[in-house]
């Protein structure tokens, strides 16, 4: 059976040639742990070697790690070491990313310790991991910070490309890629999130590569869509659909895939034949979407709902007003309550990878004063609470707290 070929996009200066898919490496690991207490299980690491050779058999030359993965960069190790017996060093691109550090000497020891997991002699794309506050922008961009680091390991032939991996502000990323200190961007943009469009304008200024992280999980957890987003996405899947939205930009250079097993790459495959008619296969999808929000929520809110809000850090006891409402959304106009829970969960317990606290508790008196510039000011309050009863359970935990 013939697979369709793999498409690549020059991934802004680097001159990179890059596949419309990366081979994320952050759930085939065995463990969150760094040093596992037992010995990595055998089948464990034949299913990452799998899902590496899966990936560039498809022509998934990207291979993207972290040092926070947990045992990922030691497990992906061994597995270079027997690619590179086969192949050039330059048939496979190499990324991994270390997090932001108060000093560059703690950034430069975590990289050896990469390098070493990794069983390589540098990597192609070394990104600064989760530049998600303004601190770690001053942290990164001080005399002796991060950027200085890696722009070491660069004059010593260690890491070809420097760029960074957010989940910041919008603000905040544009303020980064505006120094022009960065080669590359990691950051979140689908189609239920597009809030981060102004930075990737700014990046394509700038010449950078755009790397989209998560798009099937964080974009929606599409690997288990509900149905009523199934029947809306018809006759994609809800995957495809977004790949296919994502990838219809030219600004956006590639997706990451974050294959647990080599089946995993599967349905994105089938986003690479149709990227010639994206825009007719789409305007239907994105129409029938569009109108079942408005059906559900009022054209009113829908266009409007953004408007006036508070950020996070301006709201008593950082109540995350715009998050809030914007599962709530999901939630009803799209059935994706599963999603919207897991998200929901989260604020309060992942620091500044999710910033913000949930609706449990807050005084309504004191958001009047934030609430001015909102069109919806009277309602706001009840469908905080509204949306706390709806999407409210356990408190969750990001994956790197699993274990």
């Amino acid at each position: 059976m013939n697979r369709p070929a793999m498409q690549y996009r020059r991934f802004g200066r680097t001159q990179i040639k890059m596949p419309v898919f990366s081979c994320g490496g952050m759930r085939y690991q065995y463990t969150w742990n760094d040093t596992p207490p037992h010995p990595i299980p055998l089948d464990n690491q034949e299913n990452v070697e799998r899902t590496v050779r899966r990936a560039l058999e498809l022509g998934i030359t990207h291979l993207e790690t972290a040092r926070a993965y947990g045992t990922s960069e030691l497990q992906l190790g061994p597995v270079l070491a027997q690619l590179l017996d086969q192949r050039p060093r330059d048939q496979i691109i190499l990324q991994t990313k270390i997090l932001v550090k108060e000093e560059g000497t703690q950034f430069l020891e975590e990289f050896e310790r990469s390098l070493a997991y990794l069983q390589v002699d540098y990597v192609d794309l070394l990104a600064i991991h989760g530049l998600n506050s303004a601190s770690h922008l001053a942290d990164c961009l001080k005399p002796g910070g991060c950027l200085a680091a890696a722009q070491k390991l660069q004059a010593q032939g260690k890491a070809r490309f420097i760029g960074f991996s957010t989940h910041a502000p919008t603000e905040l990323i544009v303020q980064a890629i505006e120094t022009d200190a960065f080669d590359y961007v990691n950051l979140h943009w689908y189609y239920i999130n597009q809030s981060n469009w102004p930075a990737i304008e700014a990046a394509t200024r700038h010449d950078m590569g755009v790397f989209i992280i998560s798009p099937s999980d964080k974009g929606g957890k599409l690997y288990d869509p509900p149905q009523k987003l199934v029947d809306l996405c018809a006759p994609l899947s809800p995957i495809v659909f977004n790949n296919l939205f994502c990838l219809s930009h030219p600004q956006i250079h590639t997706l990451s895939i974050g294959a647990a097993k080599p089946s995993d790459f599967d349905e994105h495959l089938k986003t690479l034949p149709l990227l010639d008619q994206a825009t007719e296969i789409m305007d239907p999808i994105i129409e029938r979407l569009e109108q079942a929000a408005i059906d559900t929520l009022g054209a009113d809110w829908w266009q409007h709902w953004s408007i006036g809000l508070p950020k996070v850090d301006e709201t008593p006891g950082r109540l995350n007003i715009p998050v809030i409402l914007w599962l709530r959304n999901l939630a009803l106009a799209y059935d994706m309550k599963d999603y919207a829970k897991m998200r929901y969960n989260l604020l309060g317990q992942a620091s500044h990878w999710f910033p913000g606290s949930r609706a449990e508790h807050f005084d309504p008196e004191s958001l009047k004063p934030l609430l001015l510039k909102s069109p919806f000011a009277e309602k706001i309050p009840q469908l905080l609470r509204e949306t706390h009863e709806l999407l409210g359970g356990e408190v969750g935990k990001r994956l790197s707290q699993s274990d």
